[in-house]
């Protein structure tokens, strides 16, 4: 085939350019005043639903400015792929070129990743059925689906979408997924440990190197998931050892030309070791301040722990929740001194209002009359909010074996009492897979 000459491609550049030359002056018009509106092309859009957006009411006058911006508005709806506007007389013609719905959208070959997760996905993009469908989310479904994919490690994903016309301006969707095998990782370096063996850095881990027992762990599958929480027991690892200035520099992960095998590199700052040099507690603690500093587990002189320091904290909140502190808080402020090498710590107690339950509200109980649970409780309405109770009016419930899980939560009310919501999932409800009925709690006071 013969390669066009530069005076013929630029015959061609004339001639296009003529073309949208009289195209765009076709669309031009002298100013008058629109005695009347009509929608062209719409077949499932309704025309009140363009008449919404477009700016030009009858007995306007418009002209060439209006009627740029009256496309501009039709187009920022993303309903139509193209929009002219056209006099008749006194009649402002609108001709709309409609943008086809959505009818189903279907993938094909995804066995690792959910279905209901690489849906959620699409949906965050735009891209569902019923929904208006644009050619160029297709560019973003691929990118967004080899995103889920890499982030799992498999980088050797192909996607492969193809639209179907149908009548009535739809169109279904179907995307081909092929894959791949998730690539291995076949090197871990920990770079700048010196007081601990990497061994044992990397004895938690869920991230792995080949093993022989990697065909049934899948540990050595590289996951940016896995690897992150990975990295938060690394730095969870040093902190309860007493390296509070311990960080995470950087971390490098590597793929092989064919990506098929993953290398991770992580950089480390150690830091030195802390001790606690004194623990002051701060706040009202409600309880009297001896008793309450019984439950504080790390003592002077000792490693600093955040494990242990945490724990504090629980054992505090718990037993304030236990006499209606229901939103009771212990928030540990450290003071390093660098130089020492020692850290002064206070915790500071907020124990919020001591709250009574007003009302108990159960949901999701489809079967099961409200009574049956209602004598199972230990955590009584009108009475002070216990954490105590009600983990073991959960407990109870649990033995009836009648449901799958049972969750709970307290929203605050208004009148500084709570109202308990238990949520039940029901055995023959999920087999049968019907919705829960869900109770409408009433309005707090």
């Amino acid at each position: 085939m013969t390669r066009p000459t530069a005076p013929r491609l630029l015959a061609i550049a004339l001639a296009s350019a003529l073309a949208f030359s009289q195209t765009a002056t076709a669309q031009q018009f002298e100013p008058f005043v629109v005695e009347d509106i009509r929608i062209d092309g719409l077949q499932r859009i309704a025309a009140g639903t363009v008449f919404s957006y477009l700016p030009v009411e009858r007995g306007e006058t418009i002209d060439r400015n209006r009627s740029s911006e009256a496309i501009r508005a039709l187009f920022r709806t993303g309903f139509f792929n193209d929009v002219r506007l056209e006099r008749q007389g006194g009649i402002l013609v609108v001709v709309v070129d409609e943008r086809p719905a959505i009818n189903t959208i279907t993938l094909v070959g995804n066995k690792d990743v959910k279905t209901e997760d690489l849906m959620g996905g699409l949906r965050e993009i735009g891209l569902a059925e019923g929904e208006t469908f644009d050619r160029l989310n297709l560019e973003r479904v691929t990118g967004e689906l080899t995103r889920q994919y890499n982030n799992r490690g498999k980088y050797n994903v192909s996607i492969q979408p193809r639209v179907q016309p149908l009548d009535r301006n739809r169109v279904d969707i179907t995307i081909d997924i092929t894959e791949g095998k998730a690539a291995r990782i076949r090197h871990i370096n920990i770079v700048g440990n010196e007081t601990f063996e990497e061994k044992e850095l990397r004895r938690n881990w869920e991230s792995n190197t080949t093993n022989w027992l990697s065909w049934y762990r899948r540990d050595d599958q590289y996951s940016r998931e896995k690897l992150g929480g990975d990295l938060e027991k690394l730095d969870a690892h040093y902190l309860d050892r007493g390296h509070i200035d311990f960080n995470i520099e950087s971390t490098q992960v590597a793929i092989s030309p064919d990506k098929a095998d993953m290398y991770i590199t992580t950089n480390i700052v150690e830091g030195e070791v802390y001790t606690i040099s004194s623990i002051e507690l701060t706040g009202d603690t409600v309880l009297p301040h001896d008793e309450v500093r019984t439950m504080i587990i790390p003592r002077e002189g000792q490693v600093f722990s955040r494990r242990l320091l945490e724990a504090t904290s629980d054992n505090i909140v718990s037993v304030l929740s236990n006499i209606g502190h229901a939103f009771a808080e212990v928030t540990p402020i450290p003071e390093l001194n660098r130089e020492e090498k020692t850290v002064d710590l206070r915790l500071f107690v907020e124990p919020g209002p001591r709250v009574q339950v007003r009302r108990i509200v159960f949901e999701g109980n489809t079967r099961t009359a409200d009574e049956v649970l209602r004598r199972e409780m230990r955590q009584f309405e009108s009475a002070w909010y216990s954490q105590a109770a009600i983990d073991r009016s959960k407990v109870r419930l649990q033995r009836l074996g009648y449901f799958e899980r049972s969750t709970w939560r307290t929203p605050r009310c208004r009148a500084r009492r709570t109202r308990s919501t238990w949520s039940s999932r029901s055995r023959s409800a999920s087999r049968a897979s019907s919705p829960s009925a869900w109770a409408t709690p009433s309005t707090p006071a």
